[in-house]
């Protein structure tokens, strides 16, 4: 990435080197906190898939880094939430508690204690697949929405308009679809049928978040619900 010099300080493809370093150490802090969740109650290191699956979620977030808006990114830090809307709190909230926090422990205590017969190897590599095949769908929505965030609310501040390139030319939120399929095959990849549970109830969530959001867009976007009469479905085509 071509790199030029702004008022003394360096900058990267949009982002200073403040920014970039900050992206790597939260994206860091983030595997670091995850692997914790999972091999504390595992009480072993000797977890292959649980590695695989942290290798990827690592490479996928600092992947997205090249491919993304940096707007996006540095959005995401905090700055603007004006607008945001109470619902989406709550359902942030669950989410954070089932997945971030509920799936790694259920795993790790499984792993530790047998309660899941083992997998075979070929499904977990399959679903592994699956599981990066739904980050590729993420990062390809974030790539092609530099209005993609984190929480619903309508960017005004940032001329917020309607997206139809790319994956939202066949659904209107494709990066929902990529979030059920990698929530979904978590179990599988860490062995545990346990995690299914807190898994299903955090598809369910984006199922609802994905309602909400899309009556909201309808509401207040300029041109979404134009675009909706066009692109018909939701998260699959023919279904929903």
């Amino acid at each position: 990435m071509e790199s030029v010099q702004s008022k003394g300080v360096q900058q990267t493809g949009g982002y200073t080197r403040r920014d970039v370093i900050r992206f790597v150490v939260k994206t860091g802090f983030g595997v670091v906190f995850w692997g914790l969740l999972m091999f504390l109650p595992a009480g072993t290191l000797e977890w292959p898939m649980a590695w695989a699956y942290l290798g990827v979620f690592m490479v996928v977030n600092l992947a997205s880094a090249w491919v993304v808006d940096p707007e996006l990114l540095l959005e995401e830090r905090g700055i603007g939430k004006e607008g945001r809307k109470r619902w989406d709190v709550i359902l942030l909230s669950f989410y954070g508690i089932f997945i971030a926090l509920g799936s790694p422990i259920v795993a790790g205590f499984d792993r530790r204690y047998g309660w899941s017969p083992v997998f075979p190897l070929w499904l977990q590599i399959f679903t592994l697949v699956i599981y990066i095949l739904g980050w590729a769908l993420n990062i390809w929505a974030m790539a092609c929405n530099k209005y993609f965030s984190k929480v619903v609310r309508i960017q005004t501040e940032r001329g917020h308009t309607t997206v139809t390139s790319g994956p939202y030319r066949y659904v209107r939120h494709p990066g929902y679809v990529g979030a059920i399929l990698f929530n979904l095959g978590t179990p599988i990849i860490l062995g545990s049928l346990w995690t299914i549970l807190p898994a299903w109830i955090g598809a369910l969530l984006i199922l609802l978040r994905t309602g909400l959001e899309d009556r909201t867009l309808q509401r207040e976007l300029e041109g979404y619900a134009a675009y909706a009469e066009r692109v018909r479905y939701r998260l699959l085509p023919g279904v929903w």
